[in-house]
This record gives structure tokens, sequence and C-alpha cells, in this order.
């Protein structure tokens, strides 16, 4: 008779164990996605200040262009409704794509400067320039960041056992990347 209590006890100790063991790997995998997911929300929150900096310059460059242009109505349309688009835009997908129609619009903006000589040689223009330069490059580190982060989450949550409690948990992969939009791998002709 001791020796089925003996038994018994044995059994009931390897499964408090094991049951101790998943419940450990499922709470440590919870607070890891939990911490990854926020990380992704904290560097996308970042890309989305740079983005509206942008977009807080783009007017005031804008209306130093049209001093000197005043027949290129298409463009600056074309650059409010981008710009219009990327402010009312609510998700990371959205914000993307309206993004991608602004560089686009953007690039037509500076392209003006080379037909205008004059506004090349304009300060409010070259400083708007240089600053529209730095937010650029903020950007670029904040979207490098972002995908970095979302890289890191979805790895993490596609993995073994991972992906059996992210499912339980209610995450799911993201693919919200930032990539190069249409216009900027087109290759620009050079002209001498």
């Amino acid at each position: 008779m001791k020796r089925g209590l003996w038994i018994l006890v044995g059994i009931v100790t390897v499964f408090i164990f094991v049951a101790l063991l998943v419940y450990g790997s499922f709470k440590s995998t919870q607070n890891q996605l939990v911490a990854m997911d926020e990380q992704v929300h904290t560097t996308w929150s970042d890309v989305d200040i740079q983005l509206q900096r942008r977009a807080d310059l783009i007017p005031n460059l804008v209306e130093t262009v049209k001093g000197f242009t005043k027949e290129e109505n298409s463009v600056f349309s074309d650059i409010a409704n981008a710009r219009a688009g990327l402010l009312s835009a609510h998700t990371p997908q959205d914000k993307i794509a309206a993004n991608g129609r602004l560089d686009s619009a953007f690039g037509r903006l500076l392209a003006l400067s080379e037909n205008y000589p004059q506004l090349r040689s304009n300060e409010e223009f070259l400083r708007l320039q240089d600053e529209l330069s730095g937010t650029e490059n903020r950007i670029s580190v904040s979207r490098r960041r972002y995908n970095d982060s979302l890289r890191a989450y979805n790895t993490f949550v596609r993995e073994f056992p991972n992906s059996v409690w992210a499912g339980m948990l209610g995450f799911a992969p993201n693919n919200a990347y930032f990539e190069a939009s249409q216009s900027a791998r087109t290759v620009p002709s050079v002209k001498f």
C-alpha cells in the first residue's frame, strides 16, 4: 500500500513540475510578446513624429516655391492632397501608403528648383531644404528602427513554441513594413 502511495506522489509531483514548466513558458512568452509589441508601437510613434515634422515643413517650402513658380499648380495640388492623406491616415499601413504618395509629389516639387535658378539661390528655400534634409535623415533612421523592431517581433511570434502561445494570446505577425516607394526605385536621369 505504501508503494502505491509513493507512486501516486511521484506522478503528482511530475505533473505539478511539468505544469509549472508549461505555465512558466507561457508567462515568459506572454511578457516578451507584450514588451516586443510595445517596442513596435514605440518605434512606429517615432516614425509618425518625423512624418508629422516633414508634413509641417512642406507648406512653408511650397509657399516659398510658389513665389517663384506661378504656373506649377498641379504639383502644388498634388502635394496638398498627398499631405492631407498623410495627416488623415490612422493605421501604419495607411500612413505608409500616404507617405509614398507624398514622396512622389514632393520629388516633383524639388525637381522644380532645377528650372528656376533664382529659387535655388533663395535663402529661405535653402534653409527649408536643409531642414527637410535633416528630417528625411531622421525619418530614415526611424523607419529602420521600426522595421528592425517589427522584424524581431515577427520572428519571435513565428518561432515554436512562441507561435502556440502567441496564437492563444491573440498576437499575430504584423507585416506593415516600411519599404521604398515605387518613385524611389526609379533611377533619376542626370543631365549636365
